[in-house]
């Protein structure tokens, strides 16, 4: 016991040391160059056979072909090793042969003798036949699979890698498991890559196993008559039985190898080893083996046919046929059974509760039938990885992270259609051809298409739907020409932009100070809920959202409103506080770098009138009489439209006390002008009036 443990512990040290490569090819570069007795090369041929049939059960009982990664590797050093003896036999077999067959050793005589009856023709011929059921059945149809998956492999890559990205997306995994299936496709990409070259070490040392043996047979003889003084019959007894028994006991392991390497490269991943998978996808079903049954009992009844043999047969597949049938009955029945009670117990236990109330979907995305295949990866979808773009650029943008987008196809559409809604509400829907691409004219084009008549979906531009042969085309004549994953990710991104206050809540509010938190945390533990309540909070941001404000940053929002919240606790007044403090980055918003901010300003009577209103209504501007807003709502839109024929943005530079007023006024009818007041013009600016509206207005 005391020597075993000392063993074993030698070999853990070698193993640990990374030494067990290095001894290994040195034993088998030793095994060429040192003559081996006849005993060792007993021991090693046996342990060669062994060591193959090891590995064809380990191949057998393997779940996934990744579970047994090293095969590549271990094909590899089992051939070396087959190589090596047959060098290490034929040096046995040319020296020793003349003295008789059992020169080389008992493992080579018994197959020699024992194996082929002691006749070298006999060897000749079943060494031939295991050498091309070896090289041209196993070995040939292994290699094609192996090459065939490998390029699969690498040519699916891509899309496995985006559908991770969108299940991790999606939120169904987690960073871990994405890692992790990240990991198993590399891994399986580089396995089936070194199986199409391993392939080749089985197919080589085939071709290897027959020009031995004939080199061996024609030196044996020459040895045997000239050097040894033998007759031709003994010389061809001796080393043509030796040759062929060396042969067989190389081939039966090759043969081994090349099953293992086929098994591996065709299995499947499943959670059943190999047995289990044949127990259950072959007869699981009756009808096969009963139908065999039949076919064996005809022609068992031929008179001149081996009857006994044929109906016998018939009666054992007849009977695991009936066997079959009774078991799949009897679990089917149980199965009802099962269902049943369970559905009974359920029925009469379970009652309502508030998880049969599921919650709304933040953003869904629904298709119509023929554009699902935009949105699955297996057959080639980008939409998902678009949707994700979008998502990560609106959070960079706006500040906080956009919620998933849920996508589901929904008959009710027609099949070309789709429709995107917020909180369960449709905020959007169109028709798109995935078959076609959309020309969009941007409002000068040179010349027509055709196609079929669309609109911008995002924008309401006019646009075609034309052929992606005529994109070139389209182009050159002057239209934007994009795919219909563009079209919906740009309507999407469109929309998830101007609702995106109706995203933002209060779980979204608490995470984003959660995170500021870690840089100032006396500035988040002053303002909430000493100075300000969450709900004041998100009320502000949502405000600066809904005007087109991002809320990146957070830390002089939070500032302002630690520094006001204590004076105010009106979400419009800290609204107009935290834009004064963001004016410099509202202004490059709309401006640029620019250094003069061309501007349309009202009529001093105009600004006094609304003035009056707005007190009249107790500061909440709905009190604008009809016709006076009609009338300053054609103004602005004229004075708008100006400015973007002229390619500037419409500012409306109005007093503080009348800019929320007139923000939520223009909104929605004029979305391209933008509100401000004079106090949030950066005192490095100049300012130049472009119109003055409201003069004919006021006095009307």
């Amino acid at each position: 016991m005391a020597e075993q443990s000392v063993m074993m512990q030698r070999a853990k040290f070698v193993m640990r040391a990374g030494l067990g490569a290095p001894i290994l090819m040195l034993l088998m570069l030793a095994m060429i160059v040192v003559p081996l007795a006849p005993f060792f090369l007993d021991i090693l041929f046996s342990f060669n056979i062994a060591l193959a049939l090891v590995i064809l059960l380990v191949t057998v009982y393997t779940l996934r072909p990744l579970d047994f990664a090293l095969f590549p590797t271990v094909l590899l050093i089992t051939t070396l090793l087959r190589l090596a003896l047959n060098v290490a036999s034929t040096r046995v077999v040319l020296l020793e042969g003349h003295t008789g067959t059992d020169a080389a050793g008992q493992v080579i005589k018994a197959f020699g003798e024992f194996v082929v009856g002691g006749n070298y023709a006999v060897g000749l011929v079943v060494f031939l036949i295991l050498v091309i059921i070896n090289f041209v059945v196993i070995t040939k149809g292994a290699t094609r699979i192996s090459e065939v998956s490998a390029r699969f492999t690498l040519d699916a890559m891509p899309g496995k890698q985006m559908a991770i990205d969108a299940d991790l997306n999606a939120g169904l995994i987690d960073q871990d498991t994405a890692r992790r299936r990240r990991q198993e496709i590399s891994d399986e990409a580089e396995f089936y890559g070194s199986m199409d070259g391993a392939s080749k070490f089985v197919r080589g040392d085939a071709v290897a196993g027959i020009l031995i043996l004939f080199i061996n047979i024609i030196g044996g003889l020459s040895i045997g008559t000239m050097q040894h003084g033998l007759s031709f019959s003994q010389a061809a007894q001796y080393f043509t039985l030796l040759t062929i028994g060396d042969g067989l006991v190389a081939q039966i392991p090759a043969l081994l190898l090349s099953t293992a390497a086929g098994i591996i490269i065709t299995r499947v991943s499943t959670t059943q080893n190999m047995g289990e998978q044949v127990l259950q996808q072959m007869f699981s079903n009756p009808r096969s083996l009963a139908v065999a049954a039949g076919v064996l009992c005809f022609m068992g009844l031929i008179p001149g046919m081996p009857n006994l043999a044929f109906l016998s047969l018939a009666a054992i597949s007849g009977g695991a046929a009936y066997m079959i049938y009774r078991h799949n009955s009897n679990k089917a029945k149980v199965a009802a059974a099962e269902t049943v009670q369970s559905e009974k117990q359920e029925l009469e236990v379970r009652d309502l509760s508030w998880d049969d109330v599921g919650p709304v979907d933040a953003i869904g995305l629904e298709v119509g039938y023929r554009l699902i295949p935009m949105v699955d990866k297996g057959q080639g979808g980008e939409l998902m990885g678009r949707i994700k773009g979008v998502r990560k650029k609106l959070s960079q943008e706006l500040g906080f992270l956009i919620p998933p987008v849920h996508i589901r196809d929904n008959l009710d559409l027609t099949p070309t259609s789709y429709r995107i809604t917020l909180m369960g509400v449709t905020v959007g829907e169109a028709e798109v051809y995935p078959d076609r691409e959309m020309a969009i004219n941007p409002g000068q084009v040179f010349g027509t298409l055709d196609g079929i008549q669309g609109n911008d979906p995002a924008f309401g531009l006019e646009a075609m739907w034309i052929e992606p042969s005529q994109r070139d085309q389209a182009q050159t004549m002057g239209y934007t020409v994009v795919d219909a994953n563009t079209v919906i990710a740009t309507h999407l991104s469109q929309l998830i932009q101007t609702h995106a206050y109706e995203l933002l809540g209060h779980e979204e509010v608490q995470h984003i100070l959660d995170q500021l938190a870690k840089a100032a945390p006396k500035l988040v533990e002053n303002l909430v809920p000493e100075t300000l309540s969450l709900g004041v909070i998100v009320k502000v941001l949502q405000g600066l959202l809904e005007e087109g404000v991002s809320i990146r940053d957070i830390r002089s929002i939070a500032e302002t409103l630690a520094e006001h919240g204590s004076r105010s606790q009106e979400p419009d007044v800290l609204l107009s506080a935290v834009r004064v403090a963001l004016a410099r980055s509202i202004i490059q918003q709309i401006n640029g770098m620019e250094i003069e901010v061309p501007v349309i300003t009202l009529a001093p009577e105009l600004e006094q009138l609304l003035h009056h209103t707005l007190q009249a209504s107790d500061g909440i501007g709905g009190g604008v009489e009809p016709s006076l807003a009609e009338r300053l709502h054609e103004a602005l839109l004229e004075s708008a439209n100006a400015q973007e024929q002229s390619g500037q943005p419409a500012i409306l530079l109005v007093p503080a006390i009348l800019r929320t007023m007139l923000s939520r006024f223009v909104r929605h009818t004029i979305p391209s002008m933008y509100v401000l007041s004079y106090n949030e013009i950066p005192t490095d600016k100049q300012i130049r009036i472009v119109a003055t509206v409201g003069q004919a207005t006021a006095a009307a």
